[in-house]
């Protein structure tokens, strides 16, 4: 039996370390690009190895998934497997924007057990925001317990982003956070109706976020309405749509032709 308690300070511990480095507070920040349009920066790579040890230490069974560890392929024996996003949504992180959390969920033979989120830059008189979820138990935001969007009509939709395509003007427009972590937790607490990325993307970024929205009510799958699956030998799904269960099948059926072709 995993030490819950452990885990949560692990966690936020792994925030506090990223806040002692947040440009928003003033400090100077290390960062580069590891690829073109995929920044990184040194409290990344300092979270990641602090997670990566103190989480061995607590469940030294576990395999490891993290975007800032190069994948080793032991993972794949291990029935259990921690994914882990050491700063999700490092755009907003390197800017001193409050869009970003540390995200970390325990995976069971594919299936999400346990999902933690902490955005410490939010909310700070409380502490942060601190999202939690355990699979067939619920999920919490801050000790409150979350009941996802229960929308039934996709016209009027509250989608977390910047900007809409012509063919969804009928969607209203609500806060972007940079972390898609912290977005599909938007749909968990009611805050948002739907989040839809039509892009390749991977396992650690949704992993704990989708747990949490599940728990909560909300439907997560990949973008063509096929459930999610970790651990995978490739660790990525075409496009992630996390949605009140009553206008999932909606989005499903709008955004199927684009997936189709964004996925080709």
């Amino acid at each position: 039996m995993i030490d819950r308690e452990k885990l949560e300070a692990i966690v936020r511990e792994a925030g506090r370390i990223a806040l002692a480095g947040w440009p928003g507070d003033g400090h100077v920040l290390d960062h580069w690009e590891k690829t073109p349009g995929s920044p990184v920066s040194a409290i990344d790579l300092e979270v990641d190895s602090f997670l990566k040890k103190e989480l061995h230490a607590l469940l030294p069974a576990a395999g490891w998934l993290s975007e800032e560890t190069v994948d080793a392929p032991a993972r794949l024996k291990e029935a259990l497997v921690w994914l882990v996003d050491p700063v999700d949504g490092t755009r907003d992180f390197i800017r001193g924007r409050t869009g970003w959390a540390i995200s970390v969920a325990l995976v069971n033979t594919r299936r999400p057990l346990l999902g933690y989120l902490y955005a410490p830059a939010r909310r700070r008189e409380e502490g942060g925001e601190f999202w939690s979820g355990e699979a067939g138990k619920g999920a919490w935001r801050n000790g409150e317990r979350l009941s996802a969007s229960r929308r039934e009509s996709l016209s009027g939709a509250r989608v977390p982003a910047h900007k809409l395509a012509p063919e969804d003007a009928d969607l209203q427009l609500v806060e972007q956070p940079n972390s898609i972590a912290l977005r599909m937790a938007m749909v968990a607490a009611n805050e948002a109706d739907l989040l839809a990325t039509l892009r390749w993307g991977f396992e650690w970024d949704i992993a704990a976020a989708g747990l949490i929205a599940r728990e909560a009510g909300a439907v997560v799958t990949d973008a063509f309405g096929r459930p999610l699956n970790y651990n995978k030998h490739d660790p990525r799904a075409f496009g992630v749509l996390c949605a009140s269960n009553g206008i999932h099948a909606q989005a499903v059926e709008r955004l199927a032709e684009r997936a189709e072709r964004f996925s080709a």
